[in-house]
């Protein structure tokens, strides 16, 4: 595999600056966080320990750019000094060992507290703890959360116990005070050191955007498929975690990396099940009222949308079910390109890969241009090919043809298979194909004004453009568009 030149923790330490979320449960880490990089990443819940694996992303402000992390919600202060371990659970242990191990790379720290519940003993407990995992307490900022009212704002005098400096009051769900905290935050990290960010020409920019797409691919299956572990097997490092419990990840995980001089974010999202898609998309008022795994599984299938490519992961030691053909069906309808990758194949006795894309095929029939890859992330074996798929399948959704390359194309296909019609005696005639645009590839038909055309037909056109043209693991827009005197009117198929 070629070298991953922007692994996890080199991407800590390369040139921007680290600000982490520190705090006890439920005191509004996750409101923060997405306040701060104006966008609604962190799944929100009133149910304690919602976020495990912890959210990053980057906030600019002032021309200072820096990497922000909302951490799992502290549940046991020995297990985070590593003195003993009293959580119930496998997940919350590697929750309390995340959290601080980005407590000690931390270039500064927001210190949460909650000014509608006042000092607690736990907020105490978890200042001195603080104090022990860091050496040097200004690189901590208390803020003061939920300060909704001036009488609130009164309140926080209490938090100087605490022996951290003045409380900076906030609401992260107004956003009141944020932008006094990011002045802040700016003022500290210039003091150590770190340099404002010169502000690039416009056309500077856009060279520059060009020149580095990121390809957004979004990593999708039912719970425990082994997606958090595909990640993690990516980048040779715990980055997330990996825990036989399902629904362990919660939100959806972001991770860039640099691969074959391409920008890479691999987005590991909750487990969609059978239950958590029964009753169809949520939102609303009820919105709030709902189970974490509903939400989670909303968080998941927003961020398909926004998908380049997708990572069907699916379990190849077990049946295949109408569970994973929902999941392709949903795939297909945002029109993002998609690869399947079969995972788990260490378990798999007679490793007979022709047989199993075969069963795999005709369980998923609609989707015989989408690549199979079968791998196993626990091993690690063909790990190093999935990304190579990856940047193919993304190269493919950019594909255009030239006029004239499908002008000849169209020719030679009328002549082998004339077209066939709809309805009626008469043969439609194509005047015309042509592609509207990339990303994904989409073709129009243009046919006579009374003209019609078969939908098999358009079936027939679609597979010959594949045969001729790759578009590997892409799905193909086909339109019809009839002559008219003026306009033509265009149908979508």
């Amino acid at each position: 595999m070629a070298k991953i030149s922007r692994s996890y923790n080199n991407m800590l330490k390369n040139k921007k600056p680290l600000v982490v979320i520190f705090g006890r449960t439920n005191v509004g880490k996750s409101t923060l966080f997405n306040c701060l990089i104006k966008k609604n990443q962190a799944l929100i819940s009133n149910i304690e320990g919602t976020t495990r694996d912890s959210n990053i992303n980057t906030v600019e402000w002032n021309n200072m750019k820096f990497k922000l992390i909302d951490t799992g919600g502290i549940l046991d202060i020995p297990a985070l000094l590593k003195k003993t371990k009293k959580i119930n659970t496998d997940i919350d242990i590697k929750v309390q060992d995340k959290a601080r191990e980005y407590l000690k790379q931390a270039d500064l720290i927001l210190f949460l507290v909650d000014v509608r519940d006042g000092l607690l003993p736990q907020d105490k407990e978890m200042a001195l703890t603080l104090k022990k995992i860091i050496s040097k307490t200004n690189k901590i900022i208390l803020t003061a959360n939920k300060a909704d009212s001036p009488s609130l704002i009164k309140q926080i005098a209490e938090f100087n116990r605490l022996a951290l400096g003045e409380p900076t009051p906030i609401s992260a769900i107004t956003w009141s005070g944020t932008g006094d905290l990011l002045d802040i935050i700016v003022k500290e990290l210039k003091k150590l050191k770190y340099k404002i960010e010169k502000k690039l020409e416009k056309s500077e920019e856009k060279k520059q955007e060009k020149k580095e797409k990121i390809i957004q691919v979004n990593i999708i299956g039912k719970p425990n498929v082994g997606k958090s572990s595909l990640v993690n097997s990516i980048l040779g490092e715990d980055r997330i975690i990996v825990s036989p419990i399902p629904h362990t990840t919660r939100e959806p995980q972001d991770t860039e990396i640099k691969y074959k001089e391409k920008i890479i974010n691999l987005i590991d999202t909750a487990g969609i099940s059978k239950q958590g898609m029964k009753k169809g998309k949520i939102g609303g008022k009820n919105k709030a009222k709902l189970p974490l795994e509903k939400l989670s599984i909303e968080k998941s299938l927003n961020r398909l949308q926004r998908a380049d490519v997708a990572i069907l992961l699916i379990d190849i030691s077990k049946r295949i079910t109408h569970q994973d053909a929902k999941l392709i069906e949903e795939i297909v309808e945002t029109k993002t390109s998609f690869v399947i990758i079969a995972n788990k194949w260490d378990l798999i006795k007679n490793k007979d890969t022709k047989h199993f894309t075969q069963e795999i095929y005709k369980k998923f029939p609609f989707c015989k241009w989408a690549p199979i890859l079968f791998i196993s992330a626990l091993t690690g074996s063909k790990v190093d090919k999935v990304l190579d798929l990856v940047i193919k399948v993304a190269e493919a959704r950019e594909t255009e043809i030239s006029a004239n390359a499908l002008s000849k194309f169209l020719n030679r296909i009328v002549k082998k298979h004339k077209p066939a019609k709809a309805k009626g005696t008469k043969h439609p005639h194509i005047f015309e194909l042509r592609q509207d645009y990339s990303n994904p590839p989409c073709f129009t038909v243009r046919i006579g004004a009374k003209d019609t055309i078969h939908f098999s037909y358009l079936k027939f056109i679609e597979n010959r453009l594949r045969e001729k043209f790759g578009f590997l693991g892409t799905p193909l827009k086909m339109c019809i568009e009839k002559n008219k005197k003026i306009h033509g009117k265009k149908e979508e198929i």
